[in-house]
C-alpha cells in the first residue's frame, strides 16, 4: 500500500451484500456525509486505521449490480472507478459479495477487477452460504483470481481485522484481466485507445459502451466515442449482452473449482417460513399495521418522561440564566430567544431517537424489504410505479433523500408523479409539530388498558399523509394519462438479528443531523424573531406601560395581570406583531391568530421551526412566569375574542392537518428544482400542497368548531 498520501479505499458491492455494515464497522462514528461532485447523490466517507497505524479514507459507493449504470446512483460508481483524475479515485477497491449468491455477485467483481484497480474480494455472509449447503474454498478462490480473498461477517465484525491486514500488504502490479474484451470489437477498441490516449482495453471498451454518460480524458471524448461507434456500426447493447454471458460462463468455470454443495434435506429455510406469514395477503398487512402501531406508541409513551425532563431542564436553565445575568438586552435575548428556540428542538431528541431506532431495526432485520414488498401491491392499485415504494417509505424519515431516491425510476412521468407526492409523507420534521399539538388536545389516556390515545392520534397523522399521497398520485396519473410500463424488482434479504452497533450509529447520526442542521435554522430564526418581537416602529413599545395602565384603569388588575397585559401589548405592536397581523385576515377563517401566523411564516424555512417559533413568541409574550414549559405556555394562551383557550381541539387539529399537507420545507423545494431541472414542477407542487393544506384545515376547523 502507498504511504505518501492517505490511502483511499472504495467499498463496492451489490445492494444488500453488507457493504454499509462493513463501512459502519470500519469507521464507527468517524464518518461524514456529503455529495459527489456534480450530483446530489449521498457520499459517505469515513476514516479508519490499519493495524500498522496507517490512516485510510473509506468511501462507501452506492450499491450496484454491474458497472453498466441504469440510475444516477449506479452512474456515480462508474464515474468514480473510471476517472483516474477524480478526487475520489481509489487506491484500492474492496468488493463485498454475498457468498450465498456468489455467481451473481462475482459478475461485478470481474468487471471492477478488469478496470485495472488493485482489488480485494471480501466474502460476506459465509454463515448464510453454509446454511444453504454451500462450501466455498476461499484459499482456492484467491489462487484462481490472483487477488486477496478474505472471509468476513460485516454484521458481527468477524474477519474484519484480517481484511485490514490485507490492506497493509502491498498489492503489487495488477493481474491481467479475467476476461479480455478485445475480441468483442478489436478495431473499435484499438482506435479508441489511440484517440483517447488509453493503454487499457477494458477502459477503452467502457468509454465506447457507456458513452456519452462516462467522464472522458479530454473534452472531445464523447464525440470521439460516438464517431467510432458509428464508423464501426457497433450494436453496443448486443455487445454488452454478449460480454455479460461470457463473463457468467467464465464465473461458472471458476465456481466449479472452488464451490461445492453439501448434501442437505429439502426443507424451507427460516426466512421462507417467516415470509409465509409476514408477506401473507392478510396477515402480512395486519402485522405491518401492528409494527407501525408499536412504533408510534413508543414515540409517545416511552419518550414522554425524557421529553418532560428536557423541557423542564431548559425552562429551569432560562430562569437560572435570567437570574444570573444582569437585566438587559443580552439577558432577554438568551432567556426569551435563544434558549426557548433551542429547547424547542432538543426536547424532541427522544422521539427522533425512537423513530430512527425502529427504522434501523426494521432495516437491519430484513423486515423493511418485506414492508416495501407489501406496499408495492397497494401502490400499484393507485397507479404508482412499483419503484416508487422506496422513495415513499424513505419519506417517513426525510423528503430530501426520498426525492433523490426517485432516480431509480426509469420512466420520466412516473418519476415526476413520485416526486410530486413524496413530500406528503409525514417526515421526521413534522414530528415535533404533531407531538406538541397532539399533547395539547388529546388526553394521555389508555385504550384497552395498553395503547396510548396520543399514539393512536400520531399514527393517524402518518396514515393521513400516506393516503393523501396515494390519492394525489392517482389524480395525477389520470391527468397525465400515463401507462404503467416499468416493474419493481428487489431481492428480499434473509432475516437476521439486528447488528446493534449499526443501529446505535444510525440513531446517533440521525439525531446529530436533526439537532445540528435544524439547530442552525432554529438559532438564526430565534434570534431574528426575538429582535422582531422586542422592537417595533414608533413609540408604542416605549409607552406600552402608560398606554395599558390607561386602558385598564377601570379593571383593578393585579400586578402580575398588568405585567402580562403590558408584555402582550408590546408583542402585538412589535415588528413581529405587525408581520403576524398581515397574515391574520388570510388565516383567521382557520381559527388562527397573528401569533400562529408568525409561526406559519417562519416555518416555511423548515417545518420543525414551528415549535421553536411558538416557544420564542410565547416566551416573549408572557411575563412573570417561572419554570414554565412550552406546553404549559400554550395551554395558558387565551383567545382575545372569546376569552377561552386559544388552542382548542378545532384549532389544534386544523393546524395538524395544515402541517400534514403544506409544503413548508425550502430544502425540499430546492431538491425538487435540482431533480426536475427547472421551477415548473416545484411551483406546481408548492401551489397544490398549499391549497390542499389550507382547504383541508378550513374544513377540519369548521367541522370541529
Amino acid at each position: 500500500m502507498p504511504d505518501s498520501h492517505k490511502v483511499k479505499v472504495a467499498l463496492v458491492g451489490n445492494p444488500n451484500a453488507g457493504k454499509s455494515s462493513l463501512f459502519n464497522y470500519l469507521t464507527g462514528l468517524n464518518q461524514k456525509i456529503g455529495n459527489f461532485p456534480g450530483v446530489t447523490v449521498d457520499k459517505r466517507v469515513g476514516k479508519a486505521h490499519l493495524p500498522n497505524g496507517q490512516a485510510i479514507e473509506v468511501l462507501d459507493l452506492p450499491g450496484t449490480y454491474s458497472i453498466y449504470p441504469r440510475s444516477m446512483d449506479e452512474q456515480v460508481v462508474v464515474d468514480t472507478l473510471l476517472n483516474e483524475n477524480a478526487a475520489d479515485y481509489p487506491d484500492v477497491v474492496i468488493v463485498i459479495v454475498d457468498a450465498s449468491n456468489l455467481k451473481r455477485n462475482l459478475l461485478l467483481f470481474t468487471e471492477v477487477h478488469d478496470l485495472g484497480i488493485p482489488v480485494i474480494l471480501a466474502l460476506n455472509m459465509m454463515d448464510v452460504a453454509s446454511q444453504k449447503g454451500l462450501d466455498i474454498n476461499a484459499t482456492a478462490l484467491s489462487r484462481v483470481l490472483e487477488v486477496p480473498v478474505v472471509s468476513i461477517n460485516a454484521r458481527t465484525g468477524a474477519g474484519v481485522e484480517r481484511l485490514k491486514n490485507a490492506l497493509t500488504i502491498p498489492l503489487g502490479p495488477v493481474t491481467p484481466p479475467l476476461y479480455d474484451v478485445l475480441a468483442l470489437a478489436p478495431e473499435a477498441i484499438e482506435e479508441t485507445k489511440e484517440q483517447l490516449e488509453l493503454d487499457h482495453n477494458y477502459k477503452a471498451y467502457q468509454y465506447l459502451i457507456n458513452s456519452p454518460t462516462l467522464p472522458s480524458l479530454n473534452g472531445d471524448g464523447e464525440s470521439i466515442a460516438k464517431h467510432i461507434i458509428q464508423k464501426h456500426d457497433l450494436e453496443v447493447r448486443v455487445i454488452q449482452a454478449h460480454e455479460t454471458l461470457e463473463r457468467y460462463s467464465m464465473i461458472d468455470g471458476i465456481l466449479a473449482k472452488v464451490l461445492s454443495r453439501k448434501p442437505t434435506q429439502e426443507q424451507r429455510q427460516f426466512s421462507n417460513k417467516l415470509d409465509r406469514v409476514l408477506t401473507h395477503k392478510v396477515w402480512g398487512y395486519l402485522i405491518f399495521f401492528l409494527v407501525l402501531f408499536l412504533m408510534f406508541q413508543s414515540i409517545f409513551a416511552w419518550a414522554e418522561p425524557m421529553m418532560d425532563f428536557i423541557d423542564l431542564t431548559f425552562s429551569a436553565l432560562s430562569d437560572f440564566v435570567g437570574s444570573v445575568l444582569p437585566d438587559g438586552i443580552l439577558n432577554r435575548l438568551i432567556t426569551e430567544g435563544i434558549l426557548p428556540g433551542i429547547g424547542g428542538i432538543v426536547v424532541f431528541i427522544p422521539q427522533i431517537a425512537f423513530l430512527f431506532a425502529f427504522i434501523a431495526i426494521l432495516e437491519e432485520s430484513g423486515y423493511m424489504a418485506r414492508a416495501v414488498f407489501l406496499m408495492d401491491k397497494i401502490m400499484r392499485k393507485f397507479g404508482l410505479n412499483g419503484k416508487s415504494v422506496v422513495p415513499l417509505i424513505s419519506g417517513v424519515a426525510c423528503a430530501i433523500p426520498a426525492v433523490m431516491a426517485t432516480r431509480n425510476i426509469d420512466n420520466w412521468k412516473d418519476r415526476i408523479v413520485t416526486i410530486m407526492v413524496t413530500p406528503l409523507m409525514s417526515c421526521s420534521a413534522r414530528l415535533p409539530v404533531y407531538t406538541i399539538l397532539i399533547a395539547l388536545v388529546v388526553p394521555s389516556t389508555s385504550v384497552l388498558g395498553f395503547f396510548s390515545l396520543q399514539g393512536v392520534a400520531l399514527m393517524g397523522m402518518y396514515l393521513l399523509g400516506f393516503i393523501a399521497a396515494l390519492l394525489s398520485a392517482y389524480v395525477m396519473k389520470l391527468i397525465m394519462k400515463m401507462k404503467e410500463r416499468s416493474f419493481f424488482l428487489m431481492e428480499l434479504p434473509i432475516y437476521r438479528m439486528p447488528r446493534w452497533k449499526n443501529v446505535g450509529i444510525t440513531i446517533v447520526e440521525k439525531v446529530k443531523t436533526f439537532v445540528f442542521e435544524a439547530g442552525k435554522v432554529i438559532l438564526a430564526i430565534s434570534i431574528v424573531l426575538w429582535v422582531l418581537a422586542s422592537y417595533g416602529p414608533g413609540d408604542a413599545l416605549t409607552n406600552a406601560e402608560e398606554t395599558v395602565q390607561k386602558e385598564s384603569a377601570h379593571l383593578n388588575l393585579s400586578e402580575e395581570d398588568m405585567n402580562d397585559r403590558v408584555a402582550s401589548y408590546k408583542l402585538e405592536h412589535s415588528y413581529a406583531g405587525y408581520l403576524g397581523k398581515v397574515t391574520e385576515p388570510v388565516i383567521a377563517p382557520l381559527g388562527y391568530d397573528w401569533k400562529i401566523g408568525i409561526a406559519l411564516i417562519t416555518s416555511f424555512a423548515a417545518r420543525e421551526v414551528f415549535v421553536g417559533t411558538i416557544a420564542t413568541i410565547y416566551s416573549v409574550g408572557s411575563a412573570g412566569e417561572d419554570n414554565t414549559t412550552i406546553r404549559q405556555r400554550l395551554e395558558k394562551e387565551k383567545n382575545p375574542k372569546t376569552g377561552g383557550p386559544m388552542f382548542t381541539t378545532a384549532v389544534a387539529f386544523s393546524l395538524l392537518v395544515f402541517y400534514a399537507f403544506a409544503m413548508q420545507c425550502m430544502s425540499t423545494i430546492a431538491i425538487v428544482y435540482r431533480e426536475t431541472k427547472g421551477w415548473k414542477w416545484p411551483a406546481i407542487q408548492l401551489f397544490y400542497m398549499s391549497a390542499l393544506a389550507y382547504l383541508s384545515a378550513l374544513a377540519v376547523y369548521n367541522l370541529l368548531s
